[in-house]
């Protein structure tokens, strides 16, 4: 069952409810039969939420673009002489209700500029050279900051702060350190941190050592730190589901909206790597139709690959199909594929771009119809 980790010096969120309907399936020995329960209770899951309430708002924030190497992003599956694509970063702001109080939760703030001392990505910076990294590859966007203020909101607006995975994070100013070097970017922000990620950290796996900042956490203040385990309804149209494999800690954010249920995580790297079958970019469809795969990994983590591969099937069972295109789900990657002249025949079928859904609200003058709860019943659509 989805529970918060008490530890002395670190904060709590006790108005943020557990959900135990993954807990018996992820236990199932055998990496197939495990599948199979996870994919069921993902079809359970999915039932209950799709029904239930909305969030109120959810607008995607670019970050940055950065160079990420082709074999990576489609698991060595794509025909293609390119080395690399290019993906965007963004941050996803989403809005709800909880317990009938406005909340918003920033999801993926990554800091960009200290996110280049990732060992990967430092030594790609010194093998192109500043001027290729930060002015061919990188695209600069608005601060987060400054985005947020043209919506109305300011840093000390937001209740919870999120990442998928700790890949390139850097917490020092996201937190505040406690020797007073970093300030907080948001004060008032409780992390949903995992604890096994959040353990891992401090004695990386060989493996893991070239996609984590090593001193990202260090000397950070944890008392707006909320370490989880297991999966969470964190209000009114929003789940945070433990998705591992691609970390030990992976989640992804699920999102109800008008058009039905989103997903966003980096265990894809665009809409193509969770329906391959209906892929334009070569080898994709031909590599699943051989090996009769429904999912392409975002691949620089390999050493859990089968549980990736499950968690990824638990994402396209619970999210909805898109409007425009059926044949394609609503994952929405937090580094997606974008077009570029540097990965010519790399162009993934659908591009998502921008995510746009309700009025953001500073001020809630608004009264929730009910006190939401998981376990309340749902009634069907039937």
């Amino acid at each position: 069952m989805g529970n918060f980790v008490q530890r002395d010096g670190f904060g709590s969120a006790a108005e943020i409810e557990s959900i135990d309907r993954f807990d018996a399936a992820w236990q199932v020995r055998g990496h197939g039969p495990r599948l199979s329960a996870v994919r069921k209770a993902a079809e359970d899951v999915r039932n209950r939420f799709v029904f239930g309430a909305r969030a109120l708002c959810v607008r995607s924030l670019p970050i940055t673009t950065l160079a990420y190497p082709t074999k990576y992003a489609f698991w060595g599956a794509a025909y293609s002489p390119a080395p690399y694509v290019v993906m965007t970063h963004r941050a996803l702001l989403v809005q709800f209700h909880q317990r009938g109080q406005l909340k918003t939760l920033l999801f993926n703030p990554t800091d960009d500029v200290a996110s280049r001392e990732t060992p990967y990505f430092k030594r790609m910076i010194r093998q192109v050279g500043d001027y290729v990294a930060f002015n061919l590859l990188a695209k600069k966007f608005d601060s987060l900051e400054h985005q947020l203020s043209q919506l109305g909101l300011a840093p000390g607006d937001i209740d919870y702060v999120a990442f998928d995975h700790f890949h390139t994070q850097d917490l020092r100013s996201l937190l505040g350190t406690k020797d007073g070097e970093y300030a907080s970017r948001f004060p008032k922000a409780k992390l949903l941190a995992p604890a096994v990620e959040w353990d891992d950290w401090d004695d990386l796996h060989p493996m893991q050592r070239a996609w984590f900042v090593a001193d990202g956490k260090k000397d950070v203040r944890t008392e707006n730190v909320v370490l989880t385990e297991g999966d969470f309804w964190v209000g009114d149209g929003v789940l945070l589901l433990s998705t591992p494999g691609h970390t030990s800690g992976n989640q992804t954010l699920f999102i109800n909206t008008s058009d039905g249920v989103w997903g966003c995580s980096e265990n894809g790297t665009c809409a193509d790597s969770w329906t391959p079958i209906e892929s334009r970019i070569r080898g994709l469809s031909g590599l699943c139709r051989r090996q009769d795969m429904d999912v392409i990994l975002n691949a620089n983590t390999p050493e859990l690959g089968a549980t990736q591969y499950t968690s990824m099937v638990l994402e396209r069972t619970l999210v909805d199909r898109l409007n425009s295109n059926p044949g394609f789900c609503q994952m929405f990657p937090s580094s997606e594929v974008t077009p570029s002249p540097i990965s010519m025949g790399l162009r993934p079928t659908v591009v998502h771009g921008n995510m746009v859904y309700g009025e953001v609200t500073r001020v809630d003058t608004r009264v929730a119809p009910r006190e939401a709860s998981w376990d309340r019943p749902v009634v069907s659509a039937e």
